[in-house]
Parts: C-alpha cells; sequence; structure tokens
C-alpha cells in the first residue's frame, strides 16, 4: 500500500446475497456523495444469482465507488449438503479472511476505517492489524441488533430449545421476544447456524461502532436501550450510528416498458405489489392458494413468481434472478388464472424492479416477506403491507410492523408453519386496498415516509448527522496518518 490520499478512505466488506450487498453498495455511495470518502467495497459474490450480478455490474459502472469481487471459496469439505444459510455464509466469510487480507494490502491507498456488514466480524481483526478503527454495519433494524448481542446470553440462561418455551424472552430495554417469532438461528440450538449467530454476536461488540439501517424516530426504544450502560449498552460498549433509512436509488425502466406501460393506466394506489423479496420462496400448494386469493380478491395486483420449493422458505437466496425454462408459469398456477385475470393482473417470473414499482402513484400495497430492505423501500414509498414473514428475523420485523408501527397485517397463520388459505388472502388484500381499515394504515405509513425523510435532511436530519460524526472520526485518522 502506499500512503494515504486527502479524503477518508473507508473499506466496506460485503457478505453473498441480494439483501447484503445492497445496503453496502448504497452506504458506500453515500459516503462518497454525501461526505467526501473515498470508497473501496469488497464483494463476496455468490457467483449464482443473476440478480445480484446485475446489481454488481451497475455499481462497477457508476464507478462511485471502486468495487471489488472476492470469489467466493469452495466450501464443499467444510457444510453439509444442506446447511443452512447463515451456516453457509459465516463460512465462506470466514475462510476468504486470507484473501481480503491480501486484498487490502494490495490497495494503492492505505484504508483509514474499515466497515464491514453481520458475517464479516471475523475480518475486524485485520482492522486491528493495521491499526484502523473497525465498524460493524447492521441492514436490519435495532431490534434484531439488540437480539444479536443479548443472544450471548441467552444462550447461558435459556435451558432446552427456545422456540418450546412458555413465556416470552425479555431483552433488557426492549420490547419481549416471543418464542414464535425468534430468528432462524435459534429455531434448533444443535444445529451450526445457532453457534455460528452466537459467535457473531459477541463479535459485534469488537468493533468501535455500531451501524444500524433504522432511523431515531423509528425505534426510539430499541436504540435507547442499546446505548444506556444500565441496558444492552453494557454489553455493546461502543457507539450506535443510526445511518437509515438506506435503500437502493430508482433506477432505468429498461426492458420494463410494458410493466409501468400498463401501471400508468390504473388508478391511484389501486394495485398490489406481491413479492417475496430475493430469497423468499413458497411451497406449490401455497403458490396455488395465493393465485386464488388475489383472482377471489378482485383487486389489481402485480405479482413476482418463481419455482415452488417444498422443503424451505429461502430457497432462492444464493440463485436469486435466475432460473431456466421457467417462463412459462401457466404450469405453476390453477387452469385458467392468466387468462381470468388478463384486465386485472400482472405476473411476473423470478424478478422485478421492486423500488421502481413501490414508487409508483398506481401501488395502494406490498405483500411482502418483510425483509428489512423490502420493508425500507415500502415505507419510503409510503406503501401499507401485508406481511408474510418467511425466514431469518423475518418474523421479529412483522411485529414491529404490525403491533408497534401499525403500518401492516398479517395472516392467522404463521407462513413459515403452514398454508395461509385463500379466503384469509383474499380478505387480507381487500383490508389494504378497500376496506377503511386499509385508509388508517396508509395514513400511518405516510407518517412514517415523512418521517424517514426527515432523517435524511442536510445537517440537522439524525441519519445525516449520526454518519456525519462517524465520518468526521475517519476524518481525523486521515489527518493524523497525513502527519505520520
Amino acid at each position: 500500500m502506499e500512503s494515504s490520499s486527502s479524503k477518508p478512505h473507508a473499506v466496506l466488506l460485503a457478505s453473498p446475497g441480494v439483501g447484503h450487498v445492497i445496503p453496502v453498495l448504497e452506504l458506500g455511495k453515500r459516503l462518497v456523495t454525501l461526505y467526501n470518502f473515498q470508497v473501496t467495497i469488497f464483494v463476496v459474490a455468490s457467483q449464482t444469482s443473476a440478480a445480484e450480478s446485475k446489481i454488481l455490474q451497475s455499481a462497477m459502472s457508476s464507478k462511485l465507488c471502486h468495487v471489488i469481487e472476492i470469489p467466493a471459496p469452495d466450501i464443499s469439505g467444510l457444510v453439509d449438503p444442506d446447511a443452512a444459510v447463515v451456516t453457509i455464509i459465516s463460512v465462506i466469510m470466514r475462510e476468504i479472511k486470507p484473501a481480503f487480507r491480501s486484498a487490502i494490502s494490495a490497495l494503492k491507498t492505505t484504508p483509514t476505517a474499515l466497515i464491514v456488514d453481520l458475517f464479516g466480524t471475523e475480518s475486524l481483526a485485520i482492522a486491528e492489524e493495521l491499526q484502523i478503527p473497525k465498524y460493524v454495519y447492521v441492514g436490519t433494524n435495532a431490534w434484531c441488533v439488540a437480539l444479536f448481542v443479548y443472544a450471548p446470553t441467552l444462550d447461558k440462561t435459556v435451558q432446552g430449545q427456545y422456540v418450546v418455551q412458555n413465556e416470552s424472552f425479555n431483552i433488557p430495554g426492549c420490547r419481549p421476544l416471543r418464542p414464535e417469532d425468534v430468528v432462524d438461528p435459534m429455531l434448533d440450538r444443535t444445529n451450526q447456524q445457532y453457534f455460528e449467530y452466537v459467535h457473531i454476536g459477541e463479535e459485534i461488540p469488537l468493533s468501535d461502532g455500531i451501524l444500524v439501517n433504522t432511523w431515531e424516530d423509528l425505534q426510539p426504544t430499541a436504540l435507547t436501550a442499546l446505548r444506556d450502560d444500565k441496558s444492552l449498552g453494557r454489553i455493546t460498549k461502543v457507539p450506535i450510528y443510526t445511518v437509515g433509512p438506506i435503500i437502493r436509488r430508482l433506477g432505468p425502466a429498461g426492458s420494463w416498458n410494458e410493466l409501468f406501460d400498463w401501471l400508468d393506466k390504473q388508478p391511484s394506489e389501486s394495485v398490489l405489489y406481491v413479492s417475496f423479496g430475493s430469497g423468499g420462496t413458497l411451497t406449490y400448494e401455497q403458490i396455488t392458494e395465493l393465485a386464488w386469493g388475489l383472482e377471489l380478491s378482485q383487486q389489481r395486483f402485480i405479482w413476482v413468481v418463481r419455482l415452488p420449493n417444498e422443503t424451505t422458505g429461502d430457497g432462492s437466496f444464493f440463485t436469486a434472478g435466475s432460473g431456466a425454462g421457467d417462463d412459462d408459469l401457466s404450469s405453476l398456477l390453477p387452469d385458467g388464472f392468466l387468462s381470468r385475470t388478463l384486465d386485472i393482473g400482472v405476473v411476473v417470473p423470478q424478478w422485478a424492479p421492486q423500488i421502481d414499482i413501490l414508487s409508483h402513484p398506481s401501488v395502494g400495497g406490498f405483500l411482502s416477506h418483510c425483509g428489512w430492505n423490502s420493508t425500507l423501500e415500502s415505507i419510503t414509498n409510503g406503501v401499507p403491507m401485508i406481511v408474510w414473514p418467511l425466514y431469518s428475523e423475518q418474523r421479529m420485523n412483522a411485529t414491529i410492523l404490525t403491533e408497534e408501527l401499525g403500518v401492516a397485517i398479517r395472516s392467522k397463520v404463521l407462513p413459515s408453519k403452514g398454508v395461509v388459505g385463500r379466503e384469509e388472502i383474499k380478505t387480507m388484500v381487500r383490508r389494504i386496498l378497500v376496506d377503511e381499515e386499509g385508509y388508517e394504515i396508509r395514513a400511518k405509513v405516510k407518517e412514517l415516509q415523512r418521517s424517514a425523510q426527515k432523517a435524511w435532511t442536510r445537517e440537522s436530519g439524525s441519519s445525516y448527522s449520526s454518519l456525519a460524526r462517524l465520518a468526521k472520526e475517519c476524518g481525523m485518522m486521515t489527518k493524523r496518518n497525513a502527519n505520520d
């Protein structure tokens, strides 16, 4: 490495998966455009996801940040063939550490800060070697951060499996966590993903600060707990930087002109967008019930459909946007569905430009797996949700959205545990798009939309100011390096 430049130089590390890559790329862009940083982003790409590849190509062509791919190592001898997503990513990120260290050493300018995502905590030690500040960027909400850092304590104090407990788990200063809402790694304490999860919780406080993709007014209770020395602050012991909402920006319509021409012809806030994120999959039976529910609701919709998966709800995590021979959707849907709904619905295979759809004035609801990226995209566009949690921390997200924020409704049956029937789906769609309840929820989400905009107001916004404090710390490091 050569000597440092006049600008702070942040190195960011993103783990595989569209939902992990996007927040890191967007954080990098903000550091460049708002705080005059030089940013190098290392991405451990899955190399099996067409959507992820397109996102990376777009980021590389913009040249705002220097984006470098680190090839994912072969871990076939280190994990079981049916290993959980959390296990796979954790092992990959542990194994890339030597390659990451070498890649940083090959940079032309010395980094002044290292920012890793949740799965990159193993690489915090590299910042120690370079004697630069090190941060963990958590792309999800503050309640989930609280659970992460408190998980090692729960591991010692809770006996038996979490899911069979009769009472909620107390997280100091936060709302209690119901057994049925625990994150996927906590579903089975004998599975390797659980040990990986607890290990990450132990490593997060080893950083010099935690960046959270939320804002002060959205989650004041959990943020206060994370900062309070008498609560979770005694575990974190480092500053908490609220930097949200960080979401994708609108992109060009490209090959989607026909879809948006259809949207342009629909009445305001009349269309339900149905998508389960980059990784979400449904069983064949659930696809059938969802199709019937949408048809019976007699409401307009855009539905992103992908091949069914009978064993897991995150079946397309590493293959988002990819798929051969599945453009013909008729075999997946009830006989005659496409012809009967031709005038009111659009069915899209595999992938759609979600942020562009949610920002369209004709969209009035979002049936979503409620991953945090999708949640923020919905809130920032003022779109109420029907939440359909499938995996990861999505059950916690669903609880926040329905019970704490009041901007969503949910089914009586937990989608990750059973099949949601067509009649309930029909009722939920109409509750959001037609009934008075939907108008009340829409008013609440539009309040949050304004709150989110305020958080990024230059100079005075809470998230703008929070990231400015971090930028100032990195700038001071740059000056010290220049004087050495």
